[in-house]
């Protein structure tokens, strides 16, 4: 900073409080000290203040002016938070807000959008931003907790189909939500279906869990990857304690893993067991207490997954095929202690030793987060931007959503792509709140953030649960499609 004064652009003290203050400065502000206050009592003359309370004024309607939703006109009369990108060059329009609970989306074509609602068991077609009168399919879900329509795909075959992969909890008595009055639900089912004359015909069942056990961490998340391979992650179910939860005394293979299988449901180049019949040989990775997010790299081809931790340790990961992410030994950096459903941070574990976790007979390959926070975030999807229509410091690079505060996060990857860039962080730990401004992309996506796609357009699109109606305390309107794109 040279002599005199400057008209600078500093990081808040708390940072989900507004992304930028304009304050006139000396060069020698002391840390702690009220910048703004400290300003304006160096200010030489009235003529001053005034010019500089204009200065602020002007940028101030300038942000709120650049950076506001194109909404419809009830949007003001309900007085929605809207959605901020960090990004002064970008900006967020509002796609749709009719939407009951959405939990992910999928793109058959350009402005023509497949939704899920998770607790109405139905697939709602959105085109040029307008929802079809009737839904595509409605089937009875169970849907207490996070059960429901959870996960969907779209795949275009070699004859001209359209295919649609779903993944949801199975009613146990075939009635919408009937698992709130303590009827059983059926399983967690991975259909695929063919799109035909807007209807999706030839249900065919490809995969089959269990669904009993507990109504959280069903996962749901499915991706198709550059091999064509159906990737599905399905979390521990409400806690079985079974091999792929790193028992290595038990005898069950339920939950908490990733599945590789092809489009017809088969197993492909079993990575566990590549000679049994058994649920192993369609395994790619385990340990995973529950993941809403997976994507490919487009560069490397990698698999990277978003994770949920208890209480503590929400992660980021790499996930190379027969990858073991350690739950429920490890979690984060630390050993998970307490009662099932209520585990706490235990012992620093950092690396753990072999002898603590199942390996398949070396098969499996435990490998540290390559982010954690250690306050919990709750990221749920997670997406990267194989576009450059957002400016090329954005191409390629990794975006995540979270449910818990409604945050977009930013990530750059190192060289080889291995890593985060993660500017220093001690052991890849988020240890307070403050240390996500480095990350943080985007606020106020509503309730929270549970799907990201980009668009045909090379656009990101984010799917919100609900927005907050802040004149009415905590009201919630409808779930919510944004899209993210160039001012």
């Amino acid at each position: 900073m040279t002599e005199g004064s400057h008209i600078i652009l500093f990081r808040p003290q708390h940072p989900y409080s507004n992304f930028f203050t304009l304050a006139r400065c000396e060069p020698t502000l002391e840390k702690g000290n009220n910048l703004v206050h400290r300003a304006f009592t160096t200010v030489a003359s009235r003529s001053s203040i005034y010019l500089c309370l204009f200065s602020i004024c002007l940028v101030f309607f300038s942000f709120l002016m650049t950076h506001s939703v194109n909404a419809v006109s009830t949007e003001a009369a309900v007085n929605v938070s809207l959605p901020r990108i960090k990004d002064f060059h970008l900006k967020v329009d509002l796609v749709n807000s009719e939407l009951k609970f959405p939990s992910s989306m999928a793109f058959l074509g350009p402005n023509d959008i497949l939704v899920l609602e998770k607790n109405e068991g139905t697939v709602k077609r959105l085109v040029d931003g307008k929802l079809l009168p009737q839904p595509l399919l409605k089937v009875p879900v169970a849907n207490l907790g996070e059960r429901g329509m959870l996960g969907i795909a779209v795949a275009k075959n070699e004859t001209g189909f359209t295919r649609i992969f779903l993944y949801y909890t199975k009613s146990g008595g075939g009635v919408t939500g009937d698992d709130w009055m303590g009827r059983d639900p059926c399983c967690n089912v991975l259909y695929r279906y063919d799109l035909l004359d807007n209807k999706l015909i030839n249900p065919k069942l490809l995969l089959s869990t269990p669904a009993d056990f507990g109504s959280l961490h069903n996962g749901g998340r499915i991706v198709i990857g550059p091999d064509r391979y159906l990737y599905i992650g399905v979390g521990d179910i409400g806690g079985h304690d079974s091999l792929t939860q790193n028992f290595r005394n038990s005898t069950q293979t339920v939950g908490s893993v990733i599945y590789r299988i092809s489009q017809d449901g088969a197993p492909v180049g079993g990575i566990l067991n590549s000679t049994g019949t058994g649920p192993i040989n369609k395994f790619y990775a385990y340990g995973i207490r529950n993941t809403f997010g997976m994507d490919f790299d487009p560069l490397t081809k990698k698999l990277w997954d978003t994770e949920n931790g208890p209480r503590f340790g929400d992660e980021i990961n790499l996930v190379e095929p027969g990858f073991n992410s350690g739950w429920k030994q490890i979690q984060g950096l630390w050993k998970p202690i307490g009662p099932k459903g209520y585990e706490v941070q235990g012992p620093f574990v950092g690396n753990p030793s072999n002898s603590s976790l199942v390996d398949f007979d070396g098969k499996g390959k435990y490998r540290s987060p390559e982010l954690i926070w250690n306050t919990t975030v709750g990221p749920t999807a997670l997406r990267f931007l194989n576009s450059s229509k957002l400016g090329i410091d954005y191409e390629n690079e990794m975006f995540v959503g979270d449910v818990n505060n409604g945050n977009l996060y930013h990530f750059k990857l190192n060289d080889n792509r291995t890593e985060l860039s993660l500017k220093g962080l001690r052991d890849n730990v988020i240890f307070n709140p403050e240390e996500n401004y480095d990350f943080l992309f985007g606020i106020n996506f509503g309730r929270g953030i549970t799907d990201l796609q980009v668009g045909p357009d090379g656009y990101l699109y984010v799917l919100t649960i609900a927005d907050w109606v802040k004149q009415e305390g905590k009201s919630e309107v409808g779930g919510r499609i944004y899209v993210i794109k160039n001012q």
